[in-house]
């Protein structure tokens, strides 16, 4: 794609979506997709989680930094199905930064790191709002 095509492409994205004259809220990120980060939390060199809790808006995405030297993979509790919010699980390399799909239900999300659900120094709580 070109560029001129690439600056066409989002100049009618954007006024797709701002275009509405209803003046509806827009629709939240759909799941699987993320959305602008609304909090970062980090992997310590030492293991643990900071912040530990986070708090952010439907429709936002979570950073996660991993300073670690080991991967860790924060997901959302109950461990192994990860199904309070199925859309936070993000698996990280040592010294990597990844976004979380977006949140899309307003509710208080337990999270762990599936690769040792029982470290206590990497359980924390993501409340969406």
């Amino acid at each position: 794609m070109t560029r001129t095509h690439l600056l066409i492409a989002v100049a009618f994205a954007l006024t797709a979506a701002c275009g509405s004259s209803n003046n509806s809220p827009t629709s939240p990120t759909p799941p699987g997709s993320p959305g602008p980060s609304g909090a970062t939390m980090t992997i310590l060199s030492n293991g643990t989680l900071s912040p530990s809790s986070v708090d952010i808006n439907v429709g936002q995405s979570v950073t996660v930094i991993n300073q670690d030297t080991r991967n860790h993979e924060l997901a959302s509790d109950p461990h192994p199905s990860h199904s309070d919010c199925p859309q936070f699980d993000v698996l990280t390399t040592p010294g990597q930064t990844k976004i979380s799909n977006a949140l899309v239900t307003a509710k208080t999300c337990g999270i762990h790191d599936h690769l040792d659900s029982s470290n206590v120094n990497l359980l924390g709580q993501i409340r969406v709002h």
